[in-house]
């Protein structure tokens, strides 16, 4: 381990209150069990929202892309876990500024279904949503079977872009298509120099 935990199974909930402590100007943490971090002057009216997620032990993903610019807010899932579809439904009402929101994320299994499920619950309360998932990773799947490959490092420009192009007043369709541009455009590869150890388990995984 290179982390001093207070206690493994609330590492995730520690880390989210001590971030929102340290830095009130740029996060909130928002629902009843504080598993979604958004931007402290959200939702921004008139704007598109951008709402994202995923599991934690990867930082700054996702919580470090809140902002102006980037996205209104995510989903905190435990390490290496997706969030629940309630998590993910109370980010995209965190980010819903009146004009909709993009579920921007990475393509895997249970962030898809999650956030798929989600976007159904939000859309019985009138919020509009769209979705682009963001599959760059070269190694997890042939081109022939892109849309099978992780997502990784392409999130980072696909919030970017995106994020710049909700904040030129950009309708959610305009904002959707730039996103999805900037995720098709993105090829990288993941790769670990040594086994991950996750805060429960308390050994390497490998």
């Amino acid at each position: 381990m290179k982390k001093i935990l207070n206690e493994p199974f609330s590492y995730v909930d520690e880390m989210l209150v001590g971030l929102c402590a340290a830095h009130p100007q740029y996060f909130k943490q928002v629902g009843p069990d504080g598993r979604v971090i958004a931007r402290p002057d959200g939702p921004v009216k008139g704007k598109v929202g951008i709402a994202t997620g995923g599991g934690s032990g990867h930082l700054p993903v996702f919580t470090g892309y809140v902002g102006k610019g980037l996205v209104d807010a995510c989903a905190i899932g435990e390490v290496f876990s997706s969030p629940s579809v309630d998590q993910m439904a109370e980010a995209i009402r965190a980010a819903h500024g009146g004009r909709g929101v993009l579920r921007l994320y990475g393509n895997y299994g249970g962030d898809n279904m999650n956030f798929d499920m989600a976007g159904e619950m939000v859309e019985m309360e009138d919020i509009q949503t769209t979705t682009v998932r963001v599959a760059d990773d070269v190694a997890s799947a042939s081109l022939q079977e892109r849309s099978k490959r992780r997502g990784v490092a392409g999130l980072v420009y696909a919030y970017k872009i995106a994020g710049a192009k909700a904040d030129t007043g950009a309708n959610l369709q305009e904002v959707t298509a730039v996103a999805q541009k900037a995720a098709l455009a993105c090829h990288s590869i993941g790769v670990a120099l040594t086994s991950c150890t996750v805060p429960a388990v308390g050994k390497p995984t490998f």
